[in-house]
């Protein structure tokens, strides 16, 4: 519990709304001032302290999946083989829905607008560059186009997420399937078999070394 009304915007107050809001959505409760008021520990003044009101929570939350998503992404470094790179963010896009299924679930409600829409396209451009880093090293065809196989590899990856973060599939599918989807665009995009599959379990086993404990 938060505590009562705050008298000024608290960073920690309004974390916990945009969390639970997501929650309550993903779990399909009635999601209102006083619900999330009540769940968090709050008065409804600090939702319209915080975002002016539910539209402006909805925005809100929506943002806030895209910036954890673009800040994990970040934590990707930039290594001399693309395939690997595209591989690791493939990854880490998918250890992010893992660490955040009811933000992850939300981000993707065109219900309402982002609050911030440059977060979703800052974290898209990090695929699109390693996507276009593989085209110009020869690992794709000539003819690939980067953004095609960027939103290709997107497509794929958010399926498999939204599998794991609804239940249908257990969170192990994420490491059973993530690398052989990679595997299977990147060949379709024109990388050689042998090296591309090297390269998707390099990029997967580096994420993986890097990634935060679960906690």
């Amino acid at each position: 519990m938060l505590g009562n009304m705050p008298r000024a915007a608290d960073p920690a107050v309004r974390l916990a709304l945009l969390e639970t809001a997501a929650e309550l959505l993903a779990r399909r409760e009635p999601v209102t001032a006083r619900s999330l008021a009540d769940r968090v520990g709050t008065s409804t003044t600090a939702l319209y302290t915080h975002f002016g009101g539910m539209p402006g929570l909805w925005r809100a939350v929506r943002s806030e999946g895209f910036v954890r998503l673009g800040r994990r992404l970040a934590t990707v470094p930039r290594t001399d083989d693309p395939v690997r790179d595209l591989a690791a963010l493939g990854a880490a896009y998918l250890d992010s829905a893992r660490a955040d299924p009811f933000l992850y679930r939300a981000m993707f409600d065109a219900a309402a607008d982002l609050e911030d829409p440059a977060v979703a396209d800052d974290a898209f451009a990090l695929l699109v560059e390693a996507a276009d880093r593989a085209c110009q090293a020869g690992r794709f065809a000539g003819t690939s186009d980067p953004l095609a196989v960027a939103t290709r590899c997107w497509a794929a990856g958010h399926g498999l997420a939204m599998l794991v973060v609804t239940g249908v599939l257990p969170a192990e599918a994420l490491a059973l399937h993530g690398p052989e989807l990679a595997v299977a665009a990147f060949l379709a995009a024109g990388d050689e078999p042998a090296r591309c599959r090297a390269s998707v379990l390099a990029g997967w086993s580096a994420d993986r070394d890097r990634r935060p404990p679960p906690g």
